[in-house]
């Protein structure tokens, strides 16, 4: 017990570490041993220690009322109900006892209340210290960069910026910044995460000693908080990825181009663009339609509605069977005008009475369209919703669909969500920004921070929603090449016929769709006769299909180990303080480095490439890293960097991914360091990878020796008889066939 005038002298780590084991049963058996109890926002509390790794420790404090002790409630975003069991529990206002979890040490004190966390080896991690009256959180900020925070919100860096984590379109600054989907998982990148589980509530990290207000002070209880210590970013990722749940994987044909639809004329206008991606031979997977309500004449008749407009899908089925003969998914706008959501799709509905905010009456509703063969929904809006009805909705699009097609991975582009959306294959777009420069140079940190928040599935409307002075054929390049090396890849937005890759050289602006925005404005007239614009999509759509093995094998890392698509430059290079910085550029996967081009009339592009040597994708030169380049760039190129060391997967262009093709994968090596990667491909469409129908070709770069080992994958279970492959080397690019039959080979590829 703590004894007045009584100072203790500090102990020695020796002295910590043995007392660990004792101090920790004692408070597990003794909770309510001190003189007095702990108070936080006027009620008594309770402060559990419960590991739930060698590396992530869960700090929680309850309120206990009547002598009844509160519970965390559930919102969905943890990947699991049940966690380890408290390792200690502190009712009252003791001495300092230093507790065990896991690898890790906390250490409580009363006054102020506080709980220190420091790993075994002894490196302090961080000290949260909870104000008594307000139960504010505040912690040190140290002086590297804050990362994640979920999709928008201020910079790159969240230091500095004040934010109240407001989920919607409303939430902050959507011209520029997109709609914000918060999520209150911080990335210390010196080493340390924190997820606050619980409550909601506002980070200020503009003083040396950040702070977390809760929203409402009289639910400012439970704290609920997991801190992950770790100086291995891919360690960290996959303590989110162990919290919040791994992500699902989605269908082949999401990853491909997707063509977004608004103001629709007629069936023959809506067979008529299909047809002509299909005879310019421009690569696209998908059709999305969007709802009338948002547009004059959408697929539906109304906001809400699953009727047809028959004026522009007279006979839905059979348009629908149209697009398929061509090999385009369909994929439906859909708005959910509910408040609230609850329940799942497997809950029982009534059916006197339709109950909206039911998940299992709301998808029944979906079932008689989808049955037509829609293969993908877009549910729009969503902004009132909390969290545990945002997830809801999200659980909603993943289950819904099974009902009917139980071996098939569903799609679902959504706008609002939070953290645990991943488990649901979700994807995101960053909603109705507008088409100017800064927008896109915007885009790039929101990217990369969406990325670190275990949202792996996210991606822009092309051009912009809103169209400005600015949208220009320029902008349009510029953002089809940064959207073709973002995971979700696709076109929207209004004065739509600009977002079909021809759509520059027409003439013809299409319908006039800005008078609902104020500060909107249609392109010059002059812009509408540039011929430079079709071509360098082709070049950028031809580059998406040929990346795909690359890609689908990023995708499938992902949901093994919650490491995202689009990476900070942190993730691979962490003792470099220049690219932990950088939110500015990202790697897309582990060996491409992108750098999109923001700036107006840009002729040159400076980057940062980490240490080692990097290639040019472009001209396969060789470059020393660990310094800032200046790249010189034209309107088609946008600078693409390999690390060295990279063993980069390719296949053929294809005008929809499952086009069969006898053409082989190439494998292209980049010398300077040793590497290795794994080609893992499946159907793509069925959930049968679950049940090890997946082939993986992993490929071992011995840099040294210049040799090239290919074998099966662990694991891996299907393969064709045999399998042609082009190997390569940079730069010389010169092809040698493999005819892979599933044996070993090792292929000397440099003398």
């Amino acid at each position: 017990m703590k004894r007045r005038g009584f100072v203790r002298p500090p102990l020695s780590r020796r002295q910590v570490l043995k007392s660990v084991g004792a101090a920790g049963a004692l408070l597990a058996e003794r909770p309510g041993c001190a003189a007095s109890p702990l108070r936080v926002a006027g009620q008594e509390i309770e402060i559990q220690i419960a590991p739930v790794s060698a590396i992530t420790v869960r700090l929680t404090v309850l309120p206990i009322r009547e002598g009844k002790l509160g519970t965390v409630p559930e919102d969905g975003a943890l990947a699991r109900k049940a966690w380890s069991p408290p390792a200690a529990r502190w009712r009252g206002e003791e001495r300092v006892r230093p507790i065990q979890a896991g690898d890790l040490i906390v250490t409580l004190t009363a006054d102020p209340l506080t709980l220190a966390v420091e790993t075994g080896e002894g490196r302090p991690v961080q000290r949260i210290t909870i104000d008594k009256e307000s139960a504010t959180l505040s912690f040190p900020s140290g002086d590297a960069p804050l990362l994640g925070l979920g999709a928008g919100g201020p910079q790159f860096d969240r230091r500095g910026s004040t934010d109240r984590m407001r989920s919607g379109q409303g939430g902050y600054r959507l011209r520029t910044h997109g709609g914000r989907v918060p999520v209150p998982w911080l990335i210390g990148t010196a080493g340390w995460a924190m997820f606050i589980h619980q409550p909601s509530g506002t980070f200020d990290f503009t003083a040396p000693e950040f702070r977390f207000q809760p929203a409402d002070p009289a639910a400012a209880l439970p704290l609920d908080i997991f801190l992950v210590a770790s100086l291995e970013p891919a360690a960290i990722m996959a303590e989110y990825a162990r919290l919040t749940g791994h992500p699902e994987m989605p269908p082949l044909w999401s990853l491909g181009y997707q063509q977004s639809h608004r103001t629709l004329a007629s069936r023959e206008e809506v067979l008529a663009e299909a047809k002509t991606f299909r005879e310019k031979r421009l690569p696209c997977d998908a059709m999305i339609y969007l709802g009338t309500g948002f547009c004059p004449s959408g697929w539906n008749v109304a906001n809400g509605s699953f009727g047809w407009n028959r004026r522009v899908f007279p006979d839905p089925k059979q348009v629908i069977d149209e697009l398929h003969a061509q090999n385009f998914k369909v994929v439906l706008h859909h708005v959910i005008l509910a408040r609230d959501l609850r329940g799942t799709v497997r809950d029982s509905c009534d059916v006197s009475r339709f109950d909206e905010e039911q998940a299992a009456c709301h998808w029944d509703a979906h079932r008689k369209t989808f049955a037509l063969g829609v293969d993908g929904w877009w549910p729009d809006e969503g902004d009132p919703l909390n969290i545990p009805a945002r997830l809801v909705r999200n659980r909603m699009y993943w289950e819904g669909p099974q009902m009917d097609r139980p071996n098939q991975r569903p799609y679902a582009l959504h706008r609002n969500g939070y953290a645990g959306m991943q488990r649901y294959a979700s994807f995101l777009w960053s909603g109705d920004v507008h088409s100017t420069w800064e927008t896109l140079k915007t885009h790039i940190p929101v990217a990369i921070n969406t990325g670190l928040t275990g949202i792996p599935y996210w991606g822009t409307d092309i051009g912009g929603f809103v169209p400005t002075k600015e949208l220009t054929g320029e902008l349009y390049v510029r953002w089809f090449q940064f959207g073709a090396f973002n995971p979700l890849f696709r076109s929207h937005g209004r004065t739509w016929k600009l977002r079909l890759p021809w759509g520059w050289n027409t003439g013809d602006l299409g319908p006039n769709e800005i008078t609902s925005y104020g500060d909107a404005a249609n392109p010059d007239p002059s812009e509408l006769h540039n011929s430079d614009v079709e071509p360098i999509c082709r070049k950028y759509l031809e580059l998406r299909y040929r990346m795909m093995p690359y890609l689908y094998s990023a995708v499938r890392e992902s949901c093994r180990t919650g490491m995202p698509l689009i990476r900070a430059l942190w993730l691979h290079y962490p003792g470099d303080p220049a690219a932990v910085a950088r939110g500015d550029q990202y790697l897309w996967g582990r060996d491409l480095l992108v750098a999109p081009v923001v700036e107006k009339g840009a002729t040159t592009r400076r980057l940062y490439l980490p240490a080692g040597d990097w290639y040019d994708f472009w001209t396969n030169e060789r470059i020393a890293g660990g310094r800032e380049i200046t790249r010189p760039v034209d309107l088609a190129t946008m600078p693409l960097y390999v690390r060295a060391g990279a063993v980069l997967p390719s296949g053929p262009v294809k005008q929809f991914t499952a086009e069969e093709t006898d053409e082989p994968l190439t494998v292209t090596v980049y010398p300077g360091a040793g590497g290795a990667c794994t080609v893992y491909e499946d159907d793509g469409i069925s959930f049968n990878y679950r049940r090890g129908e997946w082939s993986g070709i992993r490929f071992d770069w011995n840099d040294r020796a210049g040799s090239l080992a290919v074998r099966l994958a662990e694991g891996s279970r299907r393969l064709p008889a045999s399998r042609p492959i082009d190997l390569r080397v940079a730069p010389q690019m010169e092809s040698r066939r493999l005819v892979f039959d599933g044996r070993p080979r090792e292929i000397r590829l440099k003398p």
